[in-house]
């Protein structure tokens, strides 16, 4: 493109883009126009994942040195045509009592959120219905933390730990790396109450830390985690996003959230074994196509109260 705000069209909306030749990532050199062309290029991929969830933008207008904020109210900005969901934000530190959250439909709206300098895509484990209620989770997650000098590699024995017991109770496990320093697990499901996904989370990271209390933590006190990887089960509370799959994260490089392997799992050995740049993403994307798509649709096991109870 060599108009420095060119107009572009996609999917017949109209979109002025700014600022392309913006560099966001200084160490790298990655500018806000390859940001842009990696979340148009990966949205095959991205979409299935933030279709129906509110999404909450982290925006790095000046890059990823400079002041960063996160946005959940779009209303303000957004085209008409990006379709939002007014959701109850209880206890917000601006007050209000809700938040239109843009929720991402397709490729025209994502490159309008990519415009944004929004590097971060953050959602809940949750879906929205056409008319904007609230749908009880349909997602497990557990945040794998490494404490100094644990890494990734630490993440990946805790990962099998944890795989292997959700097996024991009929539950898959997919990974992904956090595109920073841990990694986190997720398992479809079905509930019939939004609070079942924390009580069982915490039950299970509770478990393991008894059962290999060198290596984990189940706690949020920062003095216990020195070495250990803490298991935080508490990113299932309906009010809590994760980083969605094959977002960007502002890091020095362009690093993704990436889906992985159970065998590149077991085999990591070092750290550098599990940094994928946008670059090494978009590769994978035409290799592996999606390794997350089992978290959409399709049959989930119920998450019910007998299985919290019984741990």
């Amino acid at each position: 493109m060599t108009e420095h705000n060119p107009a572009v069209d996609i999917e017949g909306r109209r979109l002025k883009l700014s600022n392309l030749d913006k560099v966001l990532y200084p160490e790298d050199g990655f500018t806000k126009g390859q940001v842009i062309d990696y979340y148009a290029a990966i949205a095959p991929v991205l979409l299935p994942h933030l279709r129906d969830r509110p999404l909450t933008l982290k925006r790095y207008p000046d890059g990823i040195e400079g002041q960063s904020f996160f946005e959940k109210n779009v209303a303000r900005h957004a085209p008409d045509w990006v379709r939002t969901a007014r959701i109850d934000t209880p206890g917000s530190a601006r007050g209000s009592e809700y938040a239109d959250f843009a929720v991402v439909q397709d490729l025209p709206t994502l490159v309008w959120t990519a415009n944004l300098a929004s590097i971060e895509l953050h959602v809940p484990q949750w879906t929205v219905g056409p008319r904007d209620g609230r749908k009880e989770p349909d997602l497990l997650v557990f945040d794998l933390d490494p404490g100094e000098p644990a890494t990734i590699v630490e993440c990946c024995r805790v990962a099998l730990l944890l795989r292997e017991a959700l097996a024991e109770d009929g539950f898959d496990a997919y990974a992904k790396t956090s595109g920073a320093k841990g990694m986190q697990l997720y398992t479809p499901i079905r509930t019939n109450e939004s609070g079942h996904p924390r009580e069982y989370a915490h039950m299970l990271a509770s478990r393991l830390e008894r059962e290999v209390p060198d290596l984990i933590v189940s706690r949020m006190t920062k003095k216990l985690r020195h070495g250990k990887v803490l298991i935080d089960w508490s990113q299932n509370n309906p009010q809590k996003t994760t980083v969605a799959p094959y977002s960007l994260r502002a890091r020095p490089r362009p690093t993704v959230s990436t889906p992985i392997t159970w065998d590149e799992v077991a085999t990591c050995s070092k750290p550098s074994d599990l940094v994928f740049t946008a670059r090494d993403v978009r590769g994978r994307a035409e290799s592996h196509g999606d390794l997350f798509g089992p978290l959409i649709g399709g049959d989930r096991p119920l998450l019910s109260a007998t299985l919290i109870h019984h741990g």
